[in-house]
């Protein structure tokens, strides 16, 4: 049985399986810097449908695609200017129809980022609500007089740099930017732009999406006190929302935003995609460190979002105890709500790069997948990951990042994480394009092309399909339960289960070896290395671990 979407294409029915997102693993594609098929340089839907065979062998079980909607490009699609149209410069609906049509024959679920919070300062909505105080959109964003000076209504900053405020000299007000200057924050007090907002989700809805990626889900509602933000506590200041360098995290975002009402708006969210069963949301929550506690606000009850994202893994952090003791505050905190883990995306310095101290980046990847892949939990894997990318250094002439030119040199940016997929080790500009990318290839890429990669059986490549095979075929890994048993200094060792099938994942994540004594009542009955070198004794009870080494032991 099939149902047809609005936009003409047929897709298998939704309720057929409406949790395929618990456990589930989610290709982040950054469609700029996937496959260019137009010769402009710059990566379109056209591209990612031709791309969708090597997403298929990579077996996950959907992508999530960042904005492709019409937009100045400002902030490269995360500023919106028609939220029901696609950017020339990456095609057409008739393009995107097509996309899912080809990803839905492959079984790939489609999800999609919705920014709501913000859009364009092109988009017709703010042009309306800029050009007087009392025409029929005048509260769709947040606009506030100057203090008696003249000066902002408040403290608020920009985690783009500088105030949150800028002056608008047609009302002669102040409006509300939680980035640029040019993006301003819709008012999620007005309930008509709430509707509005959701007239365009059902949009996508019917065209077959099956969920949406909602970015920067906790910044929605704005405490309208407008209250000043108190100084952050500095233990607090040091954070991967913003860099070192950015006085963003020297405030407590107390007022500005994760304010109760949000709660509201999610359970009307949900609502509308109840409504098209097999739908799934999963929100990006920057909240410091109530990070957490808003995760669980928001996912908990089943009425709001099935699940979300912190900042927890996107830190330099690469320690046995860091991950022991963030997903031990996850599992206390969050209860009934689900985490969607990433260690790397669009906005953050990749992680082979973040974690690796000692050249070996290989080494990284691959203990790092073997990670990623046996959490309790949805995974975001992002383009280039698999292949093992590293942070790209992008000279200052080239860069495109508006953030990176702001807070130049001590913070580049995020155009490293950003820079083209290499596809060919021998073709132009490694097969992304028959033209000058809009960011340049680095060198260093080349070897790692997915031609190169998928030739060789020990690629860092043929480790993530190996990873995420291993995590389809047992239900322990793919949404069973987690305890953490006692190991060595460095290794990371917990146990999944589900059912009757146990299985105990352990990590080394120093570079030096180490023999691993199995807690009492614990026996390995099956040792299975994908990729890795441990071995274990005949008693199954002692594991010998290599440098950055790991193994999936069933338990007897």
């Amino acid at each position: 049985m099939t149902e047809t979407v609005s936009g003409g294409a047929t897709s298998p029915t939704r309720a057929a399986d409406a949790d395929w997102w618990r456990g589930a693993v989610i290709y982040q594609i950054y469609p700029r810097s996937f496959q260019d098929t137009d010769g402009d340089g710059v990566g379109d839907l056209k591209g990612i449908a031709g791309r969708l065979d090597h997403i298929a062998s990579l077996g996950v079980d959907a992508i999530w695609i960042s904005p492709f909607f019409k937009s100045p490009m400002k902030d490269f699609g995360y500023d919106v200017s028609d939220y029901c149209a696609v950017d020339p410069l990456f095609g057409t609906l008739e393009d995107f129809d097509h996309l899912i049509a080809e990803a839905h024959a492959r079984n790939i679920k489609v999800t999609i980022d919705q920014v709501l919070s913000h859009t364009s300062d092109q988009h017709a909505w703010f042009k309306e609500s800029r050009s007087s105080k009392t025409n029929a959109k005048a509260d769709w964003f947040v606009w506030a007089d100057a203090k008696p000076d003249g000066t902002p209504p408040n403290n608020w900053l920009s985690i783009f740099g500088g105030s949150a405020w800028e002056w608008d000299t047609t009302r002669c007000q102040y409006y509300l930017h939680n980035f640029l200057t040019t993006q301003p924050d819709i008012n999620f007090h007005s309930m008509a732009a709430q509707d509005a907002l959701l007239d365009s989700v059902e949009f996508w809805l019917k065209r077959g999406v099956d969920g949406f990626r909602l970015d920067t889900v906790n910044f929605y509602v704005h405490s309208q006190g407008l209250e000043d933000n108190p100084p952050s506590k500095p233990e607090d200041r040091n954070s991967p929302e913003a860099p070192a360098v950015n006085p963003y995290n020297w405030q407590d975002h107390i007022h500005d935003k994760s304010q109760p009402e949000n709660l509201e708006f999610l359970k009307r969210l949900r609502a509308l995609l109840d409504r098209y069963p097999g739908q799934t949301t999963v929100g990006e929550i920057g909240d410091g460190p109530r990070s957490l506690k808003t995760m669980a606000a928001y996912t908990a009850g089943g009425d709001k979002l099935h699940m979300c994202y912190t900042f927890d893994f996107l830190s330099p952090i690469f320690t046995k105890e860091h991950f022991v003791n963030r997903i031990k505050a996850f599992e206390a905190i969050v209860g009934d709500g689900w985490p969607c883990w990433a260690f790397s995306n669009h906005d953050i310095v990749r992680h082979v790069s973040r974690w690796t101290t000692d050249g070996d980046y290989d080494g990284v990847a691959r203990i790092a997948a073997g990670i990623l892949l046996s959490l309790r939990g949805s995974v975001c894997l992002y383009q280039g990951e698999e292949l093992g990318l590293t942070e790209a250094d992008i000279a200052y002439e080239d860069l495109q990042d508006p953030y990176g030119i702001r807070f130049w040199p001590e913070y580049k940016g995020r155009d490293g994480c950003r820079t083209p997929m290499v596809w060919e080790s021998n073709g132009a500009h490694a097969g992304f394009s028959s033209a000058k990318p809009w960011l340049p290839v680095p060198q260093e890429h080349i070897a790692r092309a997915v031609n190169r990669e998928t030739a060789d059986r020990s690629s860092v490549l043929a480790h993530y399909r190996q990873m995420i095979a291993f995590r389809k075929t047992h239900p322990a890994l793919r949404d069973g339960s987690i305890a953490f048993v006692d190991s060595p200094d460095g290794v990371l060792a917990f146990l999944r289960e589900q059912g009757g099938e146990k299985i105990l994942c352990a990590f080394n994540l120093a570079g030096s070896g180490v023999r691993f004594a199995l807690p009492a009542g614990l026996k390995v009955a099956a040792l299975d290395g994908h990729g890795f070198a441990a071995s274990l004794d005949t008693a199954g009870r002692i594991v010998t671990l290599g440098g950055r080494d790991a193994f999936f032991g069933k338990i007897a």
